[in-house]
This record gives C-alpha cells, structure tokens and sequence, in this order.
C-alpha cells in the first residue's frame, strides 16, 4: 500500500509518500481503508521533531475516516464494513490503510462524509476536553475562544453555544468572522488588531473572561492573563514556543493556567468524549468544516498550509 513516511525530522520536504507493507491486526486492534485523513498542526511538530520523538520512519496522521477491513482477536465494537472515523497513532492515518486499536475506532455519524469524519477526532475531542474537562466551563460564563476559526476552534465554539457559555470569538479572516458570526457567537473580534484586547475588557464591564482556549500560548498567553476575571482559567491548546508571562497576573486573580494533550486521555474517558461529539452531530451542535481536500501526495503542502495565518476549517487529505 502507498502510504507517507518520515524517515528523518525536518521540513515538509520529508515527507515521502512510498510503498509499504500492510498492516496485520493483532488482538483489539482494527484495520481501516482510509478514505479520508485529517492534517493537524500536531502533526508537523511530530514531523519537525519537536515534539518527543517517534522512532523513525513512520507515518503521521491522527485523524482519519474509511471503511473496517479487518479485526483483531476479541474486537466488538465495530464490524468489518463498518464506516467509521479513527483518532491515535499505531501505523499513522497518513496512507491507504491504517491500523489502531478498538477505543480508537467510533462509528461515522450518519450523513457524514469521510472527509467530515476526519475532521472530528483531534478538534473536537480536543475542543471538548479544554472546554469541560480540563476548563470546567459553567452554562452563563464567559468564554473566550483566540483563534475561533481552526479546527478547534470551530469545534470549541460550537460547544460552548450549545452549552449556554457566552463567547468571544477572535479569527484573523474575514471569512473566519463572517462563519463565527452566523454560528451565534456573541462577539467576534479580529485578533490581529491591537485593539481587539480593549473590546473584549469592554465587552465584559471590566470584569474580564471565565476561560480563555488559547491554540498559540507562546504569542498570546501573556496578553491572556489581564483579561481573566478573578478564578479564571486559561487552557493552553497549542504553543510554539517559548512563552513569558507575568506571574502577578496570576496571583492578583487567583487564575490558573492549565495544559491539555489528548495523549494524556484514557480510553474510557476518550470514549465518552466521542459519545459527546456523536450526541452532538445528532442534534446538529457539531458541524466541521472542511476547508481543503488534498492528494494523499501533498502532504508537504497541506504541512504548509495548516500553519498559515488566517485558519479556517480543516485539511484532509485523500489517499
């Protein structure tokens, strides 16, 4: 099968799509025709090596969508046949084929397509876990949401509306703006406008925010801390790099600032997480967006893309 590999840490340009060999299930674990994988900004700091290192070569991809076609000893929760969406990392979603274990598996929503499916794994499971596990968010608080128009925060917002949170939105496109608006959101802001700061202290009588999801801590976690109100939480979603703050923001409000990997989530409580997000697609709440659909042979130019300004939606790409 085709599939992309990295056999050494650096730019984009590694990433190599190449023959290798199918991967073969073992007990609990499940083997999915990928028809749709998802681009993450995760996953260039795996490849870039910024992140822990992987042992090399491997294959990216957290987030994917296809059709079961084979199981493992002892799987029960999907069949072969089934179309469902993945998120985790045993042979990466990156390729044609892609082996994981059963928890990582969740039955595609009906009237999803593949490419939706893969758009739902690491932006709402990780929009839901800031949000309610790690963020503690309360119906009627204020929420903040820098960088509302990615993945995540697009999931986020969603979220948080159905949620009865309040929220302040910021996009760095009009066309970001425009699709937090329409969703409700109760303030959109342009973050790349100084003054976006001001508007939200005035949107909040002075009081400042609940919560603030920040995707990029190293720019702006040290302008987050004076917006908290006093117990204000700050989730810290992504970062890249590093990041100076002053403490006494933190001491005068009793704020705390809290870090969140998936990675760290257990099964049972990742489960629980996807039950959520199918509740959601129920009753409509969650709706992702796809930006952009890829060659599986563009990876390169997707790991350019998902870090350009102005995110809107998700990448996938297309074995």
């Amino acid at each position: 099968m085709r599939a992309i590999q990295v056999r050494q840490f650096g730019g984009p340009e590694e990433l190599r799509l190449e023959s290798v060999a199918v991967p073969e299930p073992g007990p609990g674990q499940v083997r999915v025709r990928v028809k749709a994988a998802g681009v993450n900004p995760v996953d260039t700091y795996w490849r870039s090596g910024t992140n822990p290192a992987l042992p090399l070569p491997f294959t990216p991809g957290l987030d994917g969508a296809g059709i079961v076609e084979a199981l493992g000893a002892g799987v029960s929760r999907v069949r072969e046949g089934d179309s469902v969406y993945f998120g985790g990392w045993l042979s990466g979603a990156y390729a044609e084929q892609a082996l994981l274990r059963e928890a990582q598996a969740h039955r595609l929503p009906q009237g999803a397509t593949f490419s939706q499916g893969a758009a739902l794994h690491v932006p709402y499971a990780t929009a839901h876990r800031a949000l309610f596990h790690r963020g503690q968010a309360r119906p009627g608080e204020v929420v903040l949401v820098h960088g509302a128009s990615g993945g995540v925060g697009m999931a986020a917002t969603q979220f948080a509306l159905a949620a009865g949170l309040r929220v302040i939105a910021t996009a760095g496109s009009q066309r970001g703006r425009e699709w937090l608006a329409a969703q409700g959101a109760h303030a959109v802001l342009d973050h790349s406008d100084p003054s976006y700061i001001d508007s939200i202290r005035g949107l909040t009588g002075g009081r400042g925010v609940d919560l603030i999801l920040e995707m990029l801590s190293n720019v702006n976690l040290g302008k987050d801390l004076p917006l908290l109100a006093g117990g204000g939480r700050v989730v810290v979603i992504g970062s890249r790099g590093p990041v100076q703050i002053n403490a006494r923001d933190l001491m005068t409000r009793e704020a705390d600032v809290r870090g969140m990997s998936l990675f760290n989530v257990a099964d049972d409580a990742l489960i629980a997480i996807h039950e959520a997000i199918a509740a959601g697609w129920r009753t409509g709440v969650v709706r992702p967006v796809v930006r952009r659909e890829m060659p599986l042979a563009e990876a390169a130019a997707a790991h350019q893309a998902v870090l350009e300004a102005g995110a809107f939606g998700k990448i996938v790409l297309i074995p």
